[in-house]
């Protein structure tokens, strides 16, 4: 990320070599236009985006296509062209495009229909290459998952996580980072994840690093069925171990661990801590969990072929309101409709996503293949690799913990160097990882050692 530290870090490499000046100074605690960046979601645009979407009338994937004022074909051509103008503000810093497939014969599917996703791409400037992702879902739906025709708002579910992924468009275009940023509007969650699906393939098939998918699914809900009523706590859901792990890999983790810390998970401990180091009144609850009881999210599909990811969302919902014919029995009003939209919520957690995504993107290349030795021994030896691209790397922290502790709690700034070895910590009692850092202080999330921990 462009800022002020930027000028200081390079002065003070010309007075000294640059292996000196990593290991005897370390690199800003904080990264000061994350605070700007977490104040800059304007609710006002958030609401009026939410609105808009709920105005197609329904977003089924199965409706409406050729409309341009109803049905899912109206609502993404609504979205591809506000990325089209976002893009233009910035001078054409995003790439936009339709990523979509013909679907048929799926459970929720039965005859030919598209299913195409909106992608707004902003390249980085040094490590093109390397992506996080922030999405939200197009479709909506009432009780009936096959009923394309009745009115289906989908003000909360999802329109809020469509308008959270413009809004953050929005702001982090008006900087520059070293690796890419994805804006998705993911088609077909409704109908069984299918857009999602579609995206990950595609990002697979043309070989893009994506370290990191951030899933907004149900952003502006503040009141919940079970009456509790919390603007200031989210849910971020994560996975515990790779779905992708080898039997081998299994072998290992069971006798090193690593069951609670995917790449996935340690994303999750990292928007909890970009949360307390950036935000005021917004606490984290980390879900170990792939996702709700038994059911299911966008980020699963890209988890399934090895992207970390992770869902984002409200702590208590009201089921009233989501998947609900609009209509009122008993006193009880049903439906998923703008009166259960709090945009200062939503705003709050866009800002918490940006924030994310302006430290992931602003960050050095993750440490490559870390490793960890010290078995019978005083001390803990890690190691890594440093990948290409790293031409804003200040160093590496190690990081440990105890191991019944949720959040990584110790660190030490070690300089850019590949190996580092922890002198009297016992490598039986604490959980280790590797993170990178950048010279003007923006970091990855922790790497765990060995295939378990691996982005």
């Amino acid at each position: 990320m462009k800022n002020l530290f930027a000028g200081v870090g390079l002065s003070l490499a010309i007075a000294i070599t640059p292996n000196a000046f990593a290991q005897t100074v370390a690199p800003p605690s904080e990264v000061m236009d994350l605070y700007d960046i977490a104040h800059a979601p304007s609710p006002e645009r958030i609401r009026a985006d939410i609105q808009t979407l709920v105005d197609f009338g329904t977003r089924h994937t199965l409706s409406e296509t050729e409309s341009d004022t109803r049905g899912i074909g109206a609502a993404r051509r609504w979205i591809f062209e506000e990325f089209e103008a976002i893009s233009a503000e910035c001078g054409g810093c995003l790439e936009v495009m339709y990523i979509g497939d013909t679907v048929e014969n799926e459970r929720r599917v039965p005859g030919p229909a598209e299913v195409i996703s909106v992608i707004a791409i902003q390249r980085g400037t040094t490590d093109p290459n390397r992506f996080v992702m922030m999405s939200g879902d197009i479709d909506s739906r009432v009780t009936d998952v096959m009923n394309s025709t009745s009115d289906s708002p989908g003000a909360n579910d999802n329109a809020s996580g469509v308008a959270g992924a413009l809004e953050a468009a929005r702001i982090l275009s008006q900087y520059e980072f070293d690796g890419s940023i994805i804006y998705a509007a993911l088609a077909g969650e409704e109908q069984g994840l299918i857009g999602g699906r579609i995206v990950a393939q595609h990002a697979l098939d043309n070989g893009w690093e994506i370290k990191a998918v951030l899933n907004n699914d149900m952003i502006s809900n503040i009141s919940g069925i079970d009456g509790v009523i919390d603007n200031s706590t989210v849910r971020v859901f994560s996975e515990g171990t790779r779905a992708v792990e080898t039997p081998e890999e299994a072998r290992i983790r069971r006798f090193t661990g690593g069951e609670v810390d995917s790449p996935s998970r340690n994303l999750a401990r990292y928007i909890d801590r970009m949360a307390d180091d950036y935000m005021t009144n917004m606490d984290v609850m980390m879900v170990y969990r792939l996702d709700r009881f038994g059911r299911g999210g966008h980020h699963r599909p890209f988890n399934e072929v090895g992207i970390p990811g992770v869902r984002i969302m409200e702590v208590h919902e009201h089921y009233d309101r989501q998947h609900q014919d609009l209509r009122t029995e008993d006193g009880v009003v049903y439906g998923d409709t703008m009166e259960g939209v709090d945009e200062e919520y939503a705003a709050q957690l866009t800002a918490l996503n940006a924030i994310t995504m302006a430290g992931i993107a602003g960050a050095p290349p993750f440490p490559a293949n870390v490793e960890i030795e010290g078995a019978v021994t005083a001390n803990t030896t890690l190691s890594w690799e440093k990948p290409e691209n790293s031409d804003n790397l200040a160093g590496y922290r190690v990081w440990w913990r105890l191991t019944d502790e949720s959040q990584w709690t110790y660190s030490r700034f070690v300089g850019d160097v590949t190996e580092y070895t922890l002198e009297n910590i016992v490598i039986d009692n604490y959980y280790f990882g590797v993170s990178a850092v950048a010279t003007d202080g923006s970091e990855t999330p922790v790497v765990f050692p060995g295939p378990a921990g691996r982005f």
